[in-house]
């Protein structure tokens, strides 16, 4: 029977060997991983040494040591144990009573593995029992105290609200199993053995570690406590088989005992049978791994999909997909049902300003807009492309953990478009065991064709919502126009009117000032001092340059009504250039300018209408006096130039800014500088010359350099060239 143990112990130590080992090689900076290593080590070292020492087939030395080995690997397991209690329940910064106490805990321990805890073994028959040495009580007591205060670690962890869902499954898994181990272990391995002096239980009460051990296996397979399911799950499959196959073995040698050989199973092990014994449970091992593959399958991997299928379905469904709400809700969907979470939300940024894009399964509650700017902030700070709630740190990223926690949120998945943040993919908790490395990078995979699928979405969602609305806003903008043009035209209307009526009302008292100013500087009403006389001029000229604007707005009103009639008949050119000249000599005079004008001989006459073209030859010439600096020169020059009469008048002045200068001919329009240099203008006066020069078929001139003076003038056709 010591054999049976021997194998059973070995197969379950074996397994958790495995077990430790593969959780560090799988992460070796975690000093969870290498503490459960430690853990999982002692308890195998511990089985099989139990085994050892109590099969009454081995030497008294090798029984004795073996003990050694029992206690020191059952002290350090329960050492290594309240460790791992405090790391898995995130109170290892608090326990600070256990660092304290780790040199005395260490040094009992390591005196256990002596005679003063194991004084030596005797041979009961069927069993070795054990001599206790001085110190076993201190021994018990710390062996106690231990494992009781995993269970208050454990326990403790339970009553605070900040654990859930899967953590709290695992804390609870582990708790109900040493609540049965520890109570049980302790009765069969040292107070009945102690009271009693039988030694024969402690072969029985060492299969209660299956309890714990099985339980570790539960934690790491189905509560994720590591991401080694697959191998934990395999482990568990090899210990299954070679346990039942163990049991057969002795079965079979128990009963061809009883029938071939008068109940000596020695005979069998040393005879030939036991060689077909292994040849048929080797035959046998294939099928029986085979039905615990299916059943360890079955319990813990009924969440498994196929990553290349998956794959294929989601990349053909987003590539069909261009409505932006399907696409989400197929999203959230499809992930959230394939990673067995309990819920999987979206949500996307549609533009700055605006409330973000929410989708959810499972009526999710919207995420606040503030939590996800916190998110924001933090994915372009540390620059996670994948958070999970369970790797975050307490310290430093409490802020976050604690967010994702009140939304019940396990993973984030930051949907990233050339840098830029889109969105987040939102994932609870795994609804029977945790997120894997398969799992996430699955997502990774799938990041990218997400990010661009939900860029395109977002484009094209923009554009039908303008195309839904753009007939509207262009009826509304059209009713607007149409209203907002209706009314300028009944203001421009009004204003012609007005300006119509003015100008006649006023053109009747100017020409009477105008003739008794006149009287008086030629002295018909008595005689003036020069002085007078230079101060009527002044008045006179203002008069007569009133009467040329009340002639200008009344040109613009008769534009507007169609009664703007050009009345031709023979006109000599140069002598009405002249006489313009001269009547502004006086006034350019007076500001120390100088009108240079040689009258051209060969300007034959031409039929045009005398007064208008009077006025743009009078506007022009003014406008070179009034914005062009003092004691300068003006050029006016008038000559016959292939077919045309050209007419130009020439200033220093402060010229039109280019910027401004494709308007200069509107109505009321001045240009920025010619309205600080002369803040009376009207802006009509250019208006009406380019009016006048078209309805004679002639061509406006204009050059100008800001700042340095500006050409203006017309071209007339001569005659024969009509």
């Amino acid at each position: 029977m010591s054999h049976f143990f021997l194998i059973l112990n070995s197969s379950i130590a074996i397994a958790l060997f495995i077990l430790g080992l593969v959780t560090v090689i799988n992460d070796r900076r975690t000093i969870l991983n290498w503490l459960f290593f430690g853990f999982t080590t002692c308890v195998a070292i511990w089985l099989v040494s139990a085994a050892v020492s109590n099969d009454p087939s081995n030497t008294a030395t090798v029984s004795l040591y073996g003990n050694y080995l029992v206690f020191f690997f059952s002290y350090f397991t329960s050492y290594t144990l309240l460790w791992f209690a405090t790391l898995v329940t995130t109170t290892a910064h608090k326990a600070r009573w256990l660092r304290l106490s780790t040199v005395p805990l260490v040094a009992i321990g390591f005196i256990s593995a002596s005679p003063l805890v194991v004084e030596g073994v005797e041979n009961h028959g069927s069993v070795y029992a054990v001599v206790f040495g001085p110190l076993v009580t201190v021994y018990a007591i710390a062996l106690i105290g231990l494992l009781v205060a995993a269970i208050v670690v454990l326990w403790r962890a339970l009553q605070r609200r900040h654990i859930v869902g899967r953590k709290r499954d695992q804390i609870k898994t582990l708790l109900r199993s040493l609540a049965i181990a520890v109570p049980v272990l302790l009765v069969t391995q040292f107070i009945l053995p102690a009271v009693t002096g039988s030694f024969e239980i402690t072969n029985v009460g060492i299969l209660i570690m299956v309890l714990p051990v099985a339980s570790l296996y539960v934690n790491v397979i189905r509560h994720g406590l590591f991401d080694i399911r697959l191998v934990a799950v395999r482990a568990m499959a090899y210990v299954l088989s070679l346990s039942v196959l163990a049991i057969v073995y002795y079965a079979l040698a128990y009963a061809l005992s009883h029938l071939l050989f008068s109940d000596k199973t020695e005979v069998i092990i040393s005879s030939p049978l036991n060689v077909a014994l292994a040849l048929i449970l080797a035959f046998i091992f294939q099928p029986v791994k085979k039905v615990f593959d299916r059943l360890t399958n079955l319990l813990f991997y009924r969440s498994s999909y196929d990553t290349g299928e998956f794959f294929a379905r989601f990349t053909k469904r987003l590539s069909v997909t261009n409505d932006l709400y399907t696409l989400l809700h197929y999203t959230v969907s499809e992930i959230s049902s394939t990673l067995k979470a309990d819920f999987g939300a979206l949500s996307v940024h549609e533009g700055k300003g605006t409330r973000p894009i929410f989708v959810s399964t499972n009526d999710q509650p919207y995420i606040p807009v503030q939590d996800i700017r916190i998110l924001d902030e933090y994915v372009r700070i540390r620059g996670r492309a994948m958070i999970m709630t369970s790797s975050l740190s307490v310290r430093e990223d409490a802020a976050i953990r604690r967010l994702l926690i009140s939304h019940h949120v396990e993973l984030v998945l930051p949907v990233l478009q050339d840098g830029d943040i889109n969105g987040y993919l939102f994932l609870g908790e795994h609804q029977s065991s945790r997120f894997t490395k398969r799992d996430i990078q699955v997502l990774e995979t799938i990041a990218g064709e997400l990010a661009i699928a939900i860029h395109n979405a977002l484009s094209l969602h923009e554009v039908r919502i303008l195309n839904a609305t753009l007939q509207q806003r262009i009826d509304s903008a059209t009713k607007e126009l149409r209203a907002s043009n209706a009314q300028l035209q009944r203001l421009d209307e009004v204003k012609d009117d007005f300006i119509s009526m003015a100008s006649h009302q006023l053109r009747t008292p100017l020409t009477s000032i105008k003739g008794y100013l006149s009287m008086l500087i030629e002295g018909d009403i008595g005689k003036v001092t020069p002085q007078q006389k230079h101060v009527l001029m002044e008045a006179f000229m203002g008069s007569e340059r009133m009467v040329r604007l009340i002639g200008d707005f009344l040109n613009v009103s008769r534009l507007q009504t169609g009664k703007f009639v050009i009345e031709k008949h023979p006109v000599d050119l140069a002598k009405l250039v002249q006489e313009q000249v001269d009547a502004l000599r006086q006034t350019a005079a007076a500001r120390g300018m100088e009108f240079i004008f040689k009258i051209p001989k060969n300007i034959p006459n031409l039929e045009v209408d005398e007064n208008k073209i009077q006025q743009v030859v009078m506007n022009f010439s003014d406008n070179a006096i009034y914005y062009s600096k003092d004691n300068g020169k003006i050029t006016v020059t008038l000559k016959k130039v292939a077919g045309w009469i050209e007419f130009i008048v020439k200033d220093n002045g402060i010229g039109v800014p280019e910027a401004e200068r494709g308007s200069l001919f509107s109505k009321f329009f001045r240009a920025t500088n010619a309205k600080r240099a002369r803040p009376d203008g009207t802006g009509v006066g250019l208006f009406l010359a380019k009016k006048v020069i078209d309805e004679h078929d002639g061509q406006i001139i204009f050059e100008s350099e800001e700042g340095k003076g500006s050409s203006f003038g017309f071209r007339l056709p001569l005659p024969e060239d009509k």
